[in-house]
């Protein structure tokens, strides 16, 4: 699954109108790196070089930065502009037929042309590859792609769908060479040819390096002459040193909550000239309710843990403040944005309304319940999570509540198998926009296997917002789907993350790469 400055937030309308149509930032980026060569540390597998199976953020964090797409997010905005493309815009009369016309001169990083052709071959590919792991999802409102000319590609959608041009400004719209890439399975040598800022040299199990992209034509300025990826494989302790010793410039998704809360406790002097850099993020983290189970199914259970649920202290306790309490589904910094939960089961534990709630449908006795986990893949700190909340149940008498963690790929197969009543998810969004916070969950052949059937939802709000191409104008039927979603409580939304980058003195520009938009811009760092 996937996760992208709150006051600098737009709707996606205003950049469709300003940024789509007119072609803004259309000079050619830097053909070369200015600056010294950085080092950065990850503790994120990225699990593939190739786009049509990618859907991870390690995997983005690489398609962002090496493949161009028609679109981009540039820094600070939820707002899609121009890369590839020169322009493009929806025909008019709707947002089904969407048309985008290319920068002269685009090549790949191996010297080869890239044309139209390149484009629809790209999307067809991961369509036909459909592979398990990778953002076919994400296109399944794409139809038919005309060429008309080696410039202009046009998009024929099934359905209306205004958010296609933030779904193509992900890692979804990477653009291939179709010389170099199979048609119809996956590229696996660990190569990638792309048109973007950057062209990979190397990529292996300990590191993955760099070098700026002579041929690359498009919006970004490099800052620095190239970067290399340290891999740590989920090995916090070896990053953290391998940033106090001086062996990265910067570590980004990887060091703990307590080692960045310690961090910013702390001077500048004895940290050793290390600095903490926040910024905005529109990760978010949920529990899930599997609505055939025999306990959580019931809604007067899933209304208790609502009132007794205290995401301040879990916040505060679990993740030293690295991030904020979620009362709704779409989090803020995005539009539509509302505190539905809050509203409806407050923001503090209410242990009163809880037991009021549970003997009115006839539950005396302590609710038996198991809240189940997974140690890494939505963070370190999600088993404590878990810990802490069945301890604000139980503290309540109502509850007699444990958890249990299994690794992932089992802990995945039991949730599709309706083996779990309560369960954690994580998601990282693949475009700011509401979308991408409801229809995943909601929708036809949802994430979350919990088996919620909403037909306001799923008929009418999901089906009407894509088409609304004002992305503003769907703020009123977004507020409703929340509301919906709090009176059912199919999940309830615990916190939404911030984004942290700690860089070593002297390494500047990591503001300019945590925004919601979740694109990691390697341009936009350099180091003195």
């Amino acid at each position: 699954m996937k996760i992208r400055n709150r006051w600098l937030t737009a709707p996606l309308a205003a950049g469709l109108a300003a940024g789509l149509l007119s072609g803004c930032g259309s000079e050619d980026g830097s053909s070369s790196g200015s600056g010294a060569s950085v080092v950065m540390g990850m503790s994120d597998d990225i699990l593939a070089t190739d786009p049509a199976s990618g859907y991870d953020p390690g995997s983005w964090l690489l398609f962002n930065n090496v493949f161009q797409s028609l679109l981009s997010f540039p820094k600070g905005s939820t707002a899609p502009q121009p890369e590839a493309a020169e322009r493009c815009s929806f025909d008019k009369g709707g947002s089904q037929v969407f048309r985008c016309t290319l920068r002269s001169g685009l090549k790949f990083s191996n010297g080869h042309a890239l044309t139209s052709e390149d484009v629809k071959f790209s999307f067809q590919r991961v369509l036909k590859i459909n592979d398990a792991n990778g953002p076919a999802p994400l296109l399944s409102t794409l139809g038919k792609i005309d060429t008309p000319n080696e410039q202009t590609v046009v998009f024929h959608l099934k359905v209306p769908d205004a958010t296609f041009p933030s779904k193509i400004a992900s890692g979804a719209g990477s653009i291939v060479d179709h010389e170099t890439y199979p048609a119809d399975k996956l590229r696996t040598d660990g190569k990638a040819v792309g048109s973007g800022v950057y062209k990979l040299d190397a990529f292996g199990e300990k590191q993955a390096s760099f070098s700026v992209n002579s041929s690359y034509k498009g919006n970004a300025k490099v800052k620095n002459s190239g970067m290399t990826m340290k891999l740590f494989h989920g090995r916090q302790k070896d990053l953290a040193d391998a940033l106090k010793n001086g062996d990265v410039d910067l570590a980004y998704r990887g060091l703990t909550a307590k080692d960045i809360a310690d961090l910013q406790a702390t001077s500048v002097v004895d940290k050793k000239g290390v600095k903490v850099v926040e910024g905005t993020s529109a990760e978010v983290q949920h529990l899930v309710f599997n609505m055939n189970d025999a306990v959580a199914g019931k809604p007067a259970v899933r209304k208790a843990i609502a009132y007794l649920v205290d995401r301040e202290a879990l916040v505060r306790d679990v993740y030293k403040s690295t991030a904020t309490p979620l009362y709704s589904i779409v989090p803020s910094g995005i539009t539509a944005h509302s505190t539905s939960l809050f509203d409806m089961y407050g923001g503090s534990p209410q242990p009163a309304k809880a037991k009021q709630v549970l003997h009115k449908a006839g539950i005396t006795g302590k609710v038996k319940l198991t809240l189940w986990s997974t140690p890494i893949r939505y963070g370190p700190g999600t088993d404590d999570e878990m810990r802490a909340i069945a301890k604000q149940l139980n503290a309540s008498g109502l509850f007699d509540a444990e958890v249990q963690s299994v690794e992932f790929k089992q802990y995945e197969k039991d949730i599709a198998a309706g083996k779990y009543g309560v369960y954690v998810k994580g998601w990282i969004p693949d475009y700011p926009d509401p979308d991408n916070f409801t229809s995943p969950f909601f929708g036809k052949d949802n994430v979350l296997s919990n088996h919620y059937v909403n037909k306001p939802i799923t008929d009418e709000i999901i089906p009407s917002t894509a088409a609304t191409e004002d992305r503003s104008a769907t703020e009123a039927d977004f507020a409703r789907l929340q509301d919906l979603v709090a009176a059912d409580l199919p999940v309830l939304p615990l916190w939404q993350g911030k984004q942290y980058a700690v860089a070593r003195e002297g390494v500047v520009g990591l503001e300019w790469t945590l925004d919601p938009s979740t694109v990691f811009r390697f341009w936009e760092i350099s180091k003195n």
